[in-house]
């Protein structure tokens, strides 16, 4: 086989030839109605679609603090492997699918333009775009299927799509129609009603009363004039989805959203109110029986919103020289608060906000949630250094610090209000006063950075940095450098208060990283349990009044207070509590006895981080952690540092040259603790 044949059986595997001829199926009208009695939901319309294309992926419920929450797997981004997958936004995407539901069963809200408002970066477009793919590729499924028809051409034979792409049903006189549509709905269960409503447009009108003519009034005879296709909804095809940008306010023609005459065809039918002479191409047109945009929907001049009044609250838009147009489709815009704010302001615009549903999309203000945002464009395919471990959690961290307001409870800091958010636990905070937190803050997520501010210095750290890696250190400049210039900070007072929030998560790292350092060099698990054991002879001891064997000079001794003080004290153990932890301890492993299972201090979270902790004060002296920073390293102190650097690669994720820069500087901030101490 040739390179090219080999290449092209690559190909000839995706190319399903069954599967085009059903995506290009053609036939009469008669064929139609025998699909659409068979499944009635071909004959849905805009919204029950779009509802439905929602719903078919699922959904998963739960519960953040007392609250009833649904995330919609479809807004995880399932056609497009994740890359614009939404996280941390359920509270507004519930809204939205709340809306297209309401829609859907016709209680009021298909009369309605959705109106998403937020910050910049808020992932407004990206629903939008996920709502506008979703329903590309759900058209290609038999459960989104849908189908338009076309004239044949009495002359030539040649094939006229309706401009509209309408229901082939709208072909049925009114009264038949709703003969049929009831009959439909007695076959589905779904709560809503079909509904096809609506005259065809001009330019079907025309071709149905020349072709009655033709006919002499013979209706069935006019039908085999038309030949009903599958419709795909494709947005390069202009064909079920819209999307309309504003442009300089002198260049904006609102015939760009209805259509306009067609001058070439002008002669060839004399005059301009022929609807053969008009284009039906406006973004309206386009989208009907799908989905349009309006991006910065507030940024239209006042006479495109007149249009979308009509378009909303009607169903019908005017070309023109033409009567009222019967259009179906859901309309979503999106804007900025600025924006928003002037249409608050202006009287004129009331028309308008009474036919606006606002959905706010504020910023993330869950950390898990704003660190998967990062780690689905910085990972470890599509990055080619290593990124060290709490890079992107720091980022993330500052974004949300900027993004909440200062808590108004005495003795709660802005970065324990953050981690009360991610689902810590704090003594004396529970789910009713979480949920009390967030609702003191109405506007908590409408400001602050942009996650697209932080991508973007992520990548400078990455292509600025000479190191086969790049850690939180060198992103966190990142940010505090790029502040100075940040178009988007009203204030120097604002751009101060994001310094300092630098300031915390600085801290953070450097408490994480302590941490993770202590508990590489006291990971060896047979001296914590030696520790433990040690631990666990003496306190039996204390609570049965005896004496220890000392295992060296096999004298029996008093407990060891020192030691047992030592370990208690590192968990905040009080002298007045230390009798009531020893016997809770010694009552724990009793129990357990009796149960004939044996005592482990992996399942005691609070002994373990003792146990760890005396381990690390025990063994820094001996590492001597400290003599990295005058870089006089004897051999068997080197040794013993190889072994806690492997332990930070091999359970942290770190790389070799980011596990000794982590090194270094917890060496430094020991250093400084000790000439404090001195």
């Amino acid at each position: 086989m040739n390179g090219a044949d080999h290449l092209l059986s690559l190909v000839s595997g995706d190319v399903d030839k069954e599967k085009y001829q059903d995506l290009n199926w053609s036939g009469s009208f008669r064929d139609y109605l025998n699909k659409v009695y068979e499944n009635p939901l071909l004959a849905r319309n805009s919204w029950q679609r779009l509802y439905d294309m929602v719903i078919a992926h699922g959904w998963d419920e739960y519960t953040e603090h007392k609250d009833r929450k649904v995330r919609y797997r479809f807004f995880s981004d399932p056609y497009g492997d994740g890359t614009d997958a939404i996280y941390g936004l359920d509270s507004s995407l519930m809204r939205l699918v709340d809306i297209l539901k309401a829609g859907a069963f016709g209680f009021g809200a298909e009369r309605r333009v959705i109106l998403l408002h937020g910050p910049v970066g808020s992932a407004k477009s990206t629903i939008v775009r996920l709502l506008k793919r979703g329903l590309e590729q759900y058209s290609r499924t038999p459960e989104g299927a849908l189908y338009t028809y076309s004239w044949k051409d009495p002359k030539t034979g040649e094939l006229v799509p309706s401009p509209l792409h309408e229901d082939p049903l709208k072909l049925v006189p009114e009264p038949a129609r709703s003969k049929i549509v009831d009959e439909l709905n007695e076959r589905i269960d779904r709560g809503y009603k079909l509904r096809v409503t609506g005259d065809l447009n001009p330019y079907c009108r025309r071709m149905f009363e020349d072709a009655l003519r033709r006919y002499d009034g013979d209706w069935m005879r006019v039908l085999d004039d038309i030949v009903v296709t599958r419709m795909i909804v494709s947005e390069k095809d202009r064909c079920g989805v819209g999307t309309f940008q504003p442009k300089d306010e002198k260049n904006q023609d609102s015939t760009e959203l209805t259509g306009d005459i067609n001058y070439r065809k002008l002669a060839e039918y004399g005059t301009d109110s022929d609807p053969r002479a008009f284009n039906f191409d406006g973004e309206f047109c386009v989208a009907n029986r799908g989905l349009i945009e309006f991006i910065e929907v507030l940024k239209l001049d006042v006479a495109f919103l007149y249009d979308l009044l009509g378009a909303s609250q009607e169903h019908s838009i005017k070309p023109k020289k033409f009567s009222q147009t019967d259009i179906d489709e859901v309309i979503i815009g999106h804007t900025n608060e600025p924006e928003y704010k002037k249409l608050q302001n202006n009287e004129l615009m009331e028309a308008f906000r009474d036919r606006t549903i606002k959905i706010d999309v504020p910023y993330n203000r869950t950390l898990r949630n704003e660190i998967r945002i990062y780690e689905k464009l910085f990972n470890e395919r599509s990055v080619n250094k290593h990124i060290a471990p709490h890079t992107i959690e720091m980022a993330a961290v500052w974004a949300i610090l900027t993004r909440l307001e200062e808590p108004k409870r005495p003795n709660l800091t802005l970065m324990q209000k953050a981690k009360l958010y991610n689902g810590k636990t704090l003594p004396g905070y529970t789910d009713d006063t979480i949920k009390e937190l967030k609702e003191e803050c109405e506007r908590e997520g409408m400001d602050g950075i942009s996650p697209r501010y932080i991508q973007d210095k992520i990548s400078n750290a990455l292509v600025r940095s000479g190191a086969s890696h790049i850690n939180p250190f060198m992103v966190l400049s990142e940010l505090e450098s790029g502040l100075q210039h940040h178009s988007l900070i009203s204030s120097e007072d604002v751009r101060q208060r994001y310094r300092e929030l630098l300031t915390y998560a600085r801290q953070e790292y450097e408490d994480i990283v302590k941490n993770e350092v202590q508990r590489a060099i006291s990971a060896d698990e047979e001296a914590i349990s030696r520790l433990c054991q040690n631990y666990l002879d003496n306190i039996r001891a204390y609570i049965q009044h005896d004496r220890i064997k000392n295992p060296f000079t096999g004298e029996l001794e008093e407990p060891d207070e020192r030691l047992m003080r030592s370990i208690e004290e590192k968990i905040d153990v009080t002298e007045s509590r230390k009798d009531a932890f020893r016997r809770e301890i010694m009552n724990y492993i009793g129990a357990l006895a009796v149960e004939n299972r044996k005592f482990d201090y992996r399942t005691n979270e609070r002994l373990h981080k003792a146990l760890e902790l005396k381990l690390f004060e025990d063994q820094k002296d001996s590492i001597k952690l400290t003599s990295l920073v005058t870089n006089v390293v004897d051999k068997g102190t080197q040794a013993k540092i190889e072994v806690v650097k492997q332990r930070l690669i091999d359970n942290f994720g770190y790389d070799e040259e980011s596990a000794n820069d982590v090194l270094q500087y917890v060496a430094s901030i020991f250093a400084r603790g000790d000439a404090k101490e001195a």
